[in-house]
């Protein structure tokens, strides 16, 4: 093991639910806090991202199904969540382990300032020997501006602050081919690298259980996000939190995803991971090898097409021809200028928008190739 390494740990609510009234397992939960506090005491840096705001609210408004009106589950979130950070506050404070908590919506890792922010607020919790419990924070957040479902949600917080584990917890002890529940004939899958990830294909619901938001799609794409940001992910049980020593000790339980390597620096890191993509630009072949081989910015004349609404100094993505994403930027012209100006040479600017600018529609430090 090597303590001086940050580990993020998300749990979901199937792991911190009983299934069938929604009340929280407190039995499971104990477990996780003596198992996160074990990490801590070891030296290594912990964070918990935990679901369950919604689910403990429905249980303690007596409500029998989880409401779809967003502004329902906004009001549910905001009783639910008391409740239950007063729940690990108690269990940690047993064990003498002080802890934090922390309510993001998309909006903080968005905007630059606010990204570097959150991860020196990070950094300092860290110094204090805290463990920080991360959520979104469901009572303010829009739908525009919300993570979707607390796998991403880890996934971008395990980027943040440049994590080295990323374990999701789930209802099943590793990745199957199939839900081992309804295929009994569901193969196992121990380890999947970068490669078998983009290509891996298997009959996952697109749905988390009645108390929760993330079914096993959200936990592959959770496993894209923070393998390509250099961060080893591993999915397991979450009923059973005393594995996670044992996988930091190298037995083999759960299914590993191994991490690419990652030479992004915070700048690249957070235009890929934090900015929310507004549109898409469609490179010709030239401009799709200046950028990613070359390194180079990118210009007008490679451009073939231009989707989405979006202003200057937005983030987006670029495709090739074949529909291919290859990278995404910060650029330089709204959508309508870009249109304007696509396909042509830069010294064309002033005359196709009447007026000077820069000569780039990303420039490379604000270019970020997959």
């Amino acid at each position: 093991m090597n303590p001086s390494q940050t580990i993020v740990v998300k749990v979901g609510t199937s792991s911190l639910a009983q299934p069938e009234t929604g009340k929280l397992a407190l039995s499971t939960i104990a477990a996780l806090v003596e198992t996160l506090t074990e990490l801590r005491q070891f030296g290594y840096h912990v964070v918990l991202v935990s679901s369950g705001a919604v689910g403990v609210g429905c249980s303690r408004l007596k409500l029998t199904e989880k409401p779809k009106k967003i502004v329902i589950k906004q009001a549910i979130a905001a009783v639910g969540q008391g409740r239950l950070i007063r729940v690990y506050d108690d269990l940690f404070t047993a064990l003498n382990q002080p802890i934090a908590q922390v309510l993001l919506t998309r909006r903080e890792l968005m905007e630059r300032s606010c990204y570097v922010n959150a991860k020196n607020t990070f950094d300092a919790l860290f110094e204090l020997g805290v463990i920080p419990i991360v959520n979104e924070n469901d009572t303010v957040a829009i739908e525009e501006l919300k993570f979707g479902d607390n796998d991403t949600l880890s996934a971008l917080v395990a980027s943040l602050i440049n994590a080295d584990w990323l374990f999701i917890l789930t209802d099943v002890d590793r990745l199957y081919s199939a839900d081992p529940r309804t295929f009994p004939d569901a193969k196992p899958i121990k380890v999947v690298n970068s490669l078998e990830l983009d290509k891996l294909e298997i009959k996952a619901g697109g749905k988390g259980s009645q108390w929760g938001t993330g079914g096993m799609s959200t936990k592959l794409t959770a496993a894209r996000l923070a393998t390509s940001a250099g961060i080893t992910t591993v999915i397991t049980h979450g009923k059973k939190p005393g594995n996670l020593l044992k996988i930091i000790k190298g037995e083999d339980i759960g299914t590993k995803f191994e991490a690419q390597l990652n030479n992004d620096n915070a700048r690249k890191r957070w235009i890929y991971y934090g900015l929310l993509p507004r549109g898409k630009l469609y490179l010709d072949r030239g401009a799709v090898k200046a950028i990613s081989q070359k390194g180079k910015s990118l210009l007008p004349a490679g451009i073939i097409k231009v989707e989405g609404e979006f202003d200057s100094l937005e983030a987006v993505q670029l495709y090739n021809e074949s529909g291919q994403e290859i990278g995404r930027g910060i650029v330089n012209y709204n959508q309508e200028e870009i249109d304007k100006i696509k396909g042509n040479h830069s010294d064309k600017i002033p005359e196709l928008l009447g007026c000077h600018g820069a000569e780039t529609i990303v420039h490379r430090d604000n270019l970020v190739i997959n």
